[in-house]
């Protein structure tokens, strides 16, 4: 199978500071990949050079098909980053919501000015993503009428919205009180098993365990595992791996 994300050889530096250190990763079709790691291991780095929010030192990205070298310049560099980021839905800590807009004409604004489509075109298919994170009732409502996690629901549903080939999540439930990660965490399953292609970024070691289908484990800019659940979460290779995931079963971060 071809992988719809391939990552070779990346660097990346801010300044003098090497960030990460010759990665390489491949994710397949529908394949759910989270990412562990401590604070500052660079698995937030790693995501933000997929869609060139950072652009890599060194190295190449391949999206769907669509190849980037990094540290390049141009009109075609750039034009390239304009289609990896087409395909690309991305979702952060925090939900970037627009204040003065209605939950539907947050989730609508991308495709009718990034892409154009039609206004009609994208209230149907704006509608249908909040239908899918359970956020439809919500519609008309304005953000700072929502909770954290609806918030965020909707932010998913916003990137869903741009019909990406990838979902891209950046540790979604970090800003979220603990009693409201459960909903979300719930809609990201629902995607999961909707046979999205995910990459996440978490802390929450039992949505990587129950739903992933490989771990990653990051360490100071460099990938040390890459494993499935049960297999990393029994018997971790690395001891920066075991010692990460005892943290987390002591209730450590």
């Amino acid at each position: 199978m071809v992988p719809i994300i391939k990552i070779s050889n990346l660097d990346k530096y801010f300044g003098r500071l090497h960030v990460l250190k010759d990665i390489s990763i491949e994710v397949q079709p529908r394949e759910v990949v989270c990412i562990i790691g401590r604070s500052g291991s660079g698995k937030s780095t790693l995501l933000r050079c997929i869609n060139f929010l950072e652009e890599p030192s060194a190295g190449e990205i391949e999206v769907d098909g669509v190849r980037v070298e990094g540290g390049e310049k141009g009109k075609r560099h750039r034009q390239l980053i304009r289609d990896v980021r087409l395909k690309t839905g991305m979702v952060f800590q925090e939900f970037n919501l627009f204040p003065h807009m209605s939950v539907l004409d947050n989730v609508i604004e991308g495709p009718v000015t990034v892409k154009g489509m039609d206004r009609a075109k994208a209230r149907e298919l704006g509608e249908a993503n909040l239908d899918r994170v359970g956020m439809l009732f919500k519609k008309d409502e304005y953000p700072n009428r929502l909770s954290g996690g609806q918030k965020q629901r909707v932010a998913i549903a916003r990137a869903l919205t741009m019909e990406p080939r990838v979902m891209l999540f950046d540790e979604p439930t970090s800003a979220l009180d603990p009693e409201l990660i459960g909903e979300v965490l719930s809609a990201m399953k629902k995607l999961a098993l909707e046979g999205m292609t995910m990459l996440v970024v978490t802390h929450e070691m039992g949505f990587a365990r129950d739903v992933a289908d490989r771990v990653v484990v990051m360490a100071e800019g460099e990938l040390i595992e890459d494993s499935n659940p049960d297999e990393l979460f029994a018997n971790p290779r690395d001891p920066r791996t075991k010692a990460l995931i005892d943290r987390y079963r002591t209730g450590e971060r």
